[in-house]
């Protein structure tokens, strides 16, 4: 409640006079006691938001509404001689400072409930977040539960329930993603009988479909288009050191920064499809055995970064690198002692690719591919045993550096009559009589 205390130093009768003229000559009766009063409740509680900003500008309307009735009475007639004690200050000083207190007072109530309301918001958004963080927590703990169970229906329930929170859960996603990796690092067996199915059998496939669920769940995350998974994982990184693979599809999987270890890896048995992209991420090949099954990098891009086969084995089963290799650093220093590698179809157009050091004593590596671009270098291999086959290659650019081997017999690589007699631009072939 506001009253109009400027009338206090004005002549006992200007209300009335006022109240007149107001009547008389405005038409608006009772000008200084039509507000007066501010409404029931409009302060409002604590928490109501709009009740503080909509009180402290209505205050401010008041005073200022006051203010101005007190400057109407200014043009009224003096007070008669000899009527009340005279006064030392102009007339006009109480106006002044009456409408410069109003003014003041209005500004401040206005500050003093958008400051509640800022702090209140805040105060709110804190309070949200520290539930929403809560709740995640509680999702966290239920799906690494699932996980962790010994039945294979409640470790697919985690799989689903921890790549859920890994996309609503930005903060923790790399914690999610970790999780999931580490369960595919778990021990685990290749090994099991197929006949007759018994019951240590079916706990392997049960396994088995297990960690294949767990392979999908990324892949999806990691695929143009995200199939229907809706947030993409793209770089963040991936620890797959040791794991066991004898199955799985990473097709179409995008490695596009961070970085995917598949370091100690053992790839034996089964078909694992790694015809993805890479793009700007460090993958870890290193020391990788492969040792059984098919895996699959055909049709896979090698356009950026750094992938990594050093010290890895192939001793057995069937790799296809029919990819292309058209940026990036691709290091096969490794050992072909058994496997069948295949290069066919593969595209050479702008990636380095170092066979530096690798040893090829046993299988085959067939490198009917296209050389267009970028170099491949194979200083200091040795070809001991391993057939390797560039009757088929295509030579049209860039470099096949095979000049400085280690060991060239007693089975080097074989060329097509033609290329052996002369050699295309960008191959260049040991000098006669060998290494």
């Amino acid at each position: 409640m506001w009253e109009i205390e400027a009338f206090r130093y004005l002549p006992h009768d200007y209300p009335r006079v006022v109240r007149q003229v107001g009547h008389d000559r405005l038409g608006w009766p009772g000008l200084a006691s039509a507000i007066r009063r501010q409404p029931d409740g409009l302060a409002g509680h604590p928490r109501d938001l709009n009740g503080l900003v909509y009180g402290g500008t209505m205050t401010m309307l008041t005073c200022i509404v006051d203010s101005v009735g007190l400057v109407l009475t200014a043009g009224l007639p003096p007070q008669p001689p000899g009527q009340g004690t005279p006064s030392t200050s102009p007339w006009w000083a109480p106006l002044v400072g009456g409408l410069g207190g109003a003014l003041i007072g209005g500004a401040i109530a206005a500050l003093a409930a958008w400051f509640s309301a800022r702090q209140l918001r805040q105060s709110a958004q804190e309070e949200l977040g520290h539930e929403r963080v809560r709740l995640l927590n509680e999702r966290f703990a239920t799906a690494a539960g699932l996980l962790g169970h010994e039945e294979p229906a409640c470790q697919l329930a985690g799989i689903h329930a921890m790549a859920g929170l890994a996309d609503d859960w930005i903060e923790r996603r790399q914690t999610c993603i970790d999780v999931l990796s580490a369960f595919l690092r778990m021990p685990y067996t290749t090994e099991a009988t197929t006949s007759p199915p018994t019951a240590e059998h079916l706990t392997w496939q049960a396994n088995r479909e297990v960690r294949h669920t767990v392979i999908r769940a990324i892949r999806d995350h990691l695929q143009d288009g995200l199939s229907g998974s809706g947030t993409s994982w793209e770089g963040y990184d991936f620890d797959f050191t040791g794991a066991v693979f004898d199955g799985g599809s990473f097709s179409g999987a995008r490695f596009s920064g961070g970085t995917v270890s598949f370091s100690g890896a053992t790839f034996s048995g089964g078909t694992v499809d790694l015809s993805a992209t890479f793009s700007g991420s460090e993958v870890d090949f290193t020391g990788a055995r492969f040792t059984g099954g098919e895996v699959d990098f055909r049709d896979a891009t090698f356009s950026g970064g750094k992938v990594d086969f050093r010290n890895a084995e192939f001793s057995d089963g069937e790799v296809d690198f029919g990819a292309t290799f058209s940026g990036g650093t691709v290091n096969f220093s490794a050992t072909f002692s058994g496997s069948e590698v295949d290069f066919t179809g593969a595209r050479f157009a702008g990636s380095t690719v170092y066979f530096s050091g690798a040893t090829f004593s046993g299988g085959k590596v067939d490198f009917s591919a296209t050389f267009s671009g970028g170099a491949v270098e194979f200083s200091e291999a040795r070809f001991t045993g391993s057939r390797v086959d560039f009757c088929l290659a295509q030579f049209s650019g860039g470099t096949v550096d095979l000049r400085r081997p280690r060991a060239w017999w007693p089975r080097p690589p074989e060329f097509d009559d033609v290329v052996g007699e002369s050699p295309p631009v960008g191959l260049r072939l040991p000098h006669r009589g060998g290494a």
